[in-house]
């Protein structure tokens, strides 16, 4: 490989200590072996009182080849006194959450009779779990209301067994179960969505009164997901400070749900009765229902395309009179996360915004919009009577928990690590990094960021790394991963390009939207003149010696420069390609995938009216222009982008003679998320990457 002991790459990046300078000399580089075993801090609670918070760490068993989830508590008023590991969490412990009072922590455990997923508690020192449910069906999401009598949570039951969907449900179950007959009769979509074929169940909210009365159901009944599918949880719904309404969002299945974006916001009383829909005059996406602390004004988000599900996010206010007004009309960024200060005068919002991701306050009088951070990628934050505590993460280093300093304007300047978790990267060597910006399409602004090789040397040239981001409306900015992480190509040897081509989110609407319809020419557009732009910037990138990678839109990507990229002048081309679940055949991938909006609004339309537009960037048309060795990943359960588009690549590969690799999961989905099949991966992809880029590679 193609390391140094040189410190370089540390002093550039300005953010070690003294102690891991001395050190530096011969520090290893970080690797993906190592990224694999770090420690996850997924997700924090504090307590009413803001000294105490609960954080949900995973940890990574590779001998069971799963991660492992723990509570920690950390005294925020102690910040050099170490967190504490929960006796609790040796049953498996996750998703805490506190009583109002701060006495008792809630979470998830699955430790019970039969392995089912209940909610627990324990006190504040953590050596005793009691069990808090007993019901007869998995708890998915849940919160405890305000007043702390009781628990909002879901649970999957069939919908057509509305006026008794616990018992009921069970009974189905026994049913199927009873069946010797493996067939399976759907009559409408979805017939499996990401990695699920569908059993016919709906996530569906209860009230269960913590005084062992009965459960409530609140959406009996109701034809769709609370919380959504694939990735809903809790932030789906709200609970209003008196404990007597559930606002929630959810879209109404029927006959549409594949290719329907139109999200509403509802509210049920919390003893049960008529489910109304407050935004049922917008056809696209509402989402986040937040009420503020008095209890009279409705915050959410909401789209204004139907169909088109990277539209922005804006800001929307509901009064107690039931008028609604946009906040902050004229901001460009589309929120991601939102929730109320705590005197209610302002919304603390999360939004990608030129390759990072920012946390920002907007005023709910004046719409003024301020940004709280300036760097990393911002993943999650709650505002104390003490202040500030928040998680951030960057390309250097994975989600991290601080405390930012008394009245700080700017949070992370001069914040304090509160934990000690993944102090081994002090002893690793990462590459340093900064943003570049050029002239791409339409001779607009694009950025990039280019990551140097751990122990980079003044001087010498390396193997490059050339990542294209999936999506397309996504960012490869400066944030960690755990799954295309450029810190691990900078410690096998390579230096990183990535790009932020027309599509990207953060940089306006009118960008984002730039790649609809125009998934070939713009973004390669930009990826050329990108890479050009590097390769001059930066003289220890070696243009001859690199190759290209990316997944999902990014393995379309990777597919379709195999047959339409021009490289730039005085380099010999790409040495290789590594395609993981990308799209091989446009026209296909609209009737096989799950979200159907996704390829009709990208394409122009629904597929039977409007296929001539799926064949403008099409890569199947081009595969007998490819020559390039290409490596291609796909997985059984990807129902998303499903697993023939791969199995279609790697034969167009090979096919024609072309020096070519399947590499295929049979348990995963459209991601990789066991730890030996993450190891298997990247072994995988850095093998084929060294075997062509190696000094006289042919």
């Amino acid at each position: 490989m193609f390391f140094s002991s040189k410190i370089t790459a540390a002093l550039l990046a300005g953010s070690v200590s003294l102690a891991a300078l001395c050190g530096a000399a011969n520090a290893a580089p970080f690797t993906y072996s190592d990224m694999i075993k770090l420690d996850r801090i997924n997700g924090f609670k504090v307590d009413s009182s803001g000294r105490y918070a609960a954080l949900d760490i995973r940890a990574t068993d590779m001998d069971k080849n799963k991660g492992v989830s723990s509570l920690w508590l950390k005294d925020l008023s102690q910040p050099a006194t170490p967190e504490v590991k929960l006796a609790i969490s040796e049953g498996g412990a996750s998703n805490a959450q506190w009583s109002p009072d701060g006495k008792s922590i809630y979470f998830l455990s699955s430790r019970g009779e039969g392995g089912s997923t209940q909610v627990w508690k324990t006190d504040i020192i953590g050596a005793k779990a009691v069990q808090v449910t007993r019901l007869p069906l998995d708890v998915g999401a849940y919160q405890v209301t305000p007043d702390g009598k009781g628990l909002v949570l879901s649970l999957a039951v069939f919908p057509e067994c509305k006026g008794n969907e616990i018992s009921c449900t069970v009974q189905n179950q026994d049913a199927r179960k009873a069946d010797k007959s493996s067939g399976e009769v759907y009559t409408k979509l979805f017939v499996r969505h990401w990695d699920t074929w569908a059993d016919g169940t709906r996530n569906h909210l209860f009230y269960v009164p913590l005084d062992g009365a009965s459960p409530i159901a609140l959406t009996d009944g109701y034809d769709g997901d609370v919380p959504s599918m694939p990735f809903g949880d809790e932030a789906d719904y709200t609970i209003s400070p008196d404990s007597k309404t559930v606002w929630f969002s959810a879209r109404e299945a029927g006959k549409t749900e594949p290719w329907s974006t139109n999200f509403d916001i509802y509210s049920v009383p919390l003893t049960g009765g008529a489910i109304a829909n407050h935004t049922k005059d917008n056809p696209a996406w509402d989402g986040s229902p937040r009420l503020s602390p008095d209890g009279k004004t409705l915050a959410y988000v909401a789209m204004k395309r139907p169909g088109f599900e990277a539209d922005r996010f804006g800001i929307m206010l509901k009064n107690e009179n039931g008028k609604t007004t946009a906040l902050a009309p004229g901001w460009d960024r589309s929120v991601a996360g939102i929730q109320w200060s705590q005197d209610g005068k302002s919304l603390l919002v999360d939004a990608d915004d030129v390759g990072k991701h920012i946390l920002f306050r907007v005023d709910v009088k004046t719409g003024k919009v301020t940004p709280l951070t300036k760097g990393g990628h911002t993943n999650a934050y709650a505002e104390t009577p003490r202040g500030f505590v928040f998680l951030q993460d960057n390309l250097k280093r994975p989600s991290t928990f601080y405390q930012a300093k008394a009245g700080a304007a700017v949070l992370d300047d001069g914040a304090t690590n509160l934990t000690r978790f993944n102090s081994v990267l002090d002893t690793l060597t990462t590459g340093a990094y900064e943003q570049f910006s050029f002239k791409g399409w339409n001779n607009e602004e694009v950025h990039g960021y280019v990551v140097k090789p751990a122990g980079y040397v003044e001087g010498q040239t390396y193997p490059v790394a050339f990542l294209v981001h999936g999506g397309p409306q996504g960012s490869f900015g400066d944030g960690w991963s755990y799954r295309w992480n450029p810190e691990t190509y900078a410690g096998a040897g390579y230096a990183v390009v990535m790009i932020d081509f027309h599509g990207s989110t953060g940089y306006g609407q009118a960008f984002t939207d730039a790649i609809s319809e125009h998934w070939g020419d713009r973004p390669l557009e930009d990826l050329q003149k990108g890479w050009a732009f590097a390769l001059d910037k930066y003289k220890f990138l070696d243009g001859n010696r690199a190759c290209a990678l990316g997944a999902s839109y990014g393995g379309y990507m990777i597919n379709w420069i195999a047959g339409n990229w021009k490289q730039p002048q005085g380099t010999k081309g790409w040495k290789c390609l590594v395609e993981h679940d990308g799209i091989f055949d446009t026209r296909t991938m609209a009737e096989e995938t799950e979200e159907l909006w996704f390829s009709e609004w990208e394409n122009g339309g629904a597929p039977y009216d409007k296929m001539a537009k799926m064949d403008a960037f099409n890569p199947a048309f081009h595969a007998k222009d490819w020559s390039v060795p290409q490596l291609v990943i796909h997985s059984d359960k990807d129902y998303r982008v499903v697993p023939g588009q791969g199995i279609a690549t790697f034969t167009a590969l090979q096919r024609q003679g072309i020096e070519s690799a399947f590499l295929r999961f049979p348990d995963e989905n459209h991601w990789v998320l066991k730890p030996q099949n993450s190891m298997k991966w990247h072994k995988t992809v850095f093998d084929w990457m060294d075997k062509y880029t190696a000094p006289g590679a042919k």
